[in-house]
């Protein structure tokens, strides 16, 4: 739903736009009651509307993306932050990426436990270290060293999500007498508990493009496995010569597929306009692959696009055209 004016822009000022998901996936509309969907539209508004606050301010598409995705990240209502997924053995493994479409410098960290804010880090290690990804314990002590809020990992404990996770593993242990195989086993699992993701692309006034992702992982994860979200060119790419795309799905098929660097390089080199480049990515390329999930993406022009071909995706945007939309299911 497209609504009114959002802010009087001058003629000559250059445009600035950001776009927020907050997942993909299995998300049933018959089950989805209005209480529940203004719960959801009142978190994504407040995640947007924050990052839009920055950027009409002047400040940086990387500064707005950051502050949109710690919103999502400390509400419970997102696999991310608070609200992450369980793993098998019952504790949270958080991933992020960020990417910088000036400079196409980029940070990601993977399998942390105790970090409060995963999107935090990855800026951290895109700025202030010579890498370009960190996990599991060094990623932490990186952290430390670097001053970043630490947390106990059962701060990000929340009731539904454990549910999921006793809800998985008894399904898990169902097929896995059946097909006598845990990897089988879990391909078996319902698309429910394999995604779920938030993230934010943005353009700001001096024209560069930022790329953010934040994740949970997947239900019931296993062997310290890492999905798409932290994985620059899967889950993450910004480059100001074509677009920022933030992901969000089965993360195994969008890093086999380089999702969100290929729907950047058809507008870099195919001279496809964007909409059209991440609907051929998503709804052709990833659908006769069996990837189920969606993106977020913004070209240098401030034109967004939201494809995704699972039931839904928590998605909101606002531009300085004057046009602000908020969604979950198709037609909206």
């Amino acid at each position: 739903m497209l609504s009114g004016t959002i802010a009087t822009v001058k003629a000559n000022e250059a445009p600035f736009a950001i776009a927020i998901h907050g997942g993909a996936g299995a998300i049933q509309q018959s089950k989805m009651t209005p209480s529940l969907r203004t719960t959801y539209e009142a978190k994504l508004n407040e995640a947007v509307a924050k990052g839009y606050q920055l950027l009409s301010q002047g400040k940086s598409s990387q500064q707005a993306v950051i502050a949109a995705i710690q919103i999502l990240e400390a509400s419970p209502l997102f696999n991310a932050g608070k609200g992450a997924v369980y793993t098998f053995d019952e504790e949270h493994e958080l991933d992020a990426s960020i990417m910088n479409g000036k400079t196409l410098n980029a940070g990601a960290v993977s399998g942390v436990k105790t970090v409060k804010s995963p999107i935090a880090l990855a800026e951290k290690v895109m700025e202030e270290s010579v890498h370009v990804m960190l996990s599991g314990e060094g990623a932490e002590l990186f952290a430390k060293n670097k001053g970043l809020p630490l947390v106990d990992n059962s701060y990000f404990n929340t009731e539904h999500r454990y549910k999921a996770l006793l809800k998985a593993k008894k399904k898990l242990s169902e097929k896995e007498q059946e097909l006598k195989n845990f990897q089988a086993a879990h391909q078996s699992l319902p698309t429910e508990f394999k995604v779920g993701t938030v993230g934010a692309v943005a353009l700001d006034k001096a024209g560069n493009l930022t790329a953010g992702t934040s994740t949970g992982g997947m239900t019931a994860k296993r062997f310290g496995r890492v999905g798409d979200a932290p994985i620059i060119g899967a889950g993450t790419y910004a480059n100001n010569n074509s677009c920022a795309v933030s992901a969000t799905g089965h993360g195994e098929y969008f890093i086999r597929y380089h999702v969100a660097a290929d729907i950047c390089a058809r507008v870099q080199y195919q001279n496809i306009p964007l909409a059209k480049a991440a609907d051929i990515v998503i709804n052709d390329v990833l659908v006769k692959a069996g990837g189920s999930g969606g993106v977020i993406a913004i070209d240098a022009q401030g034109n967004i696009t939201m494809p995704f071909n699972s039931e839904g995706m928590y998605r909101a945007s606002m531009s300085s055209n004057g046009q602000s939309f908020v969604g979950i299911f198709h037609n909206e």
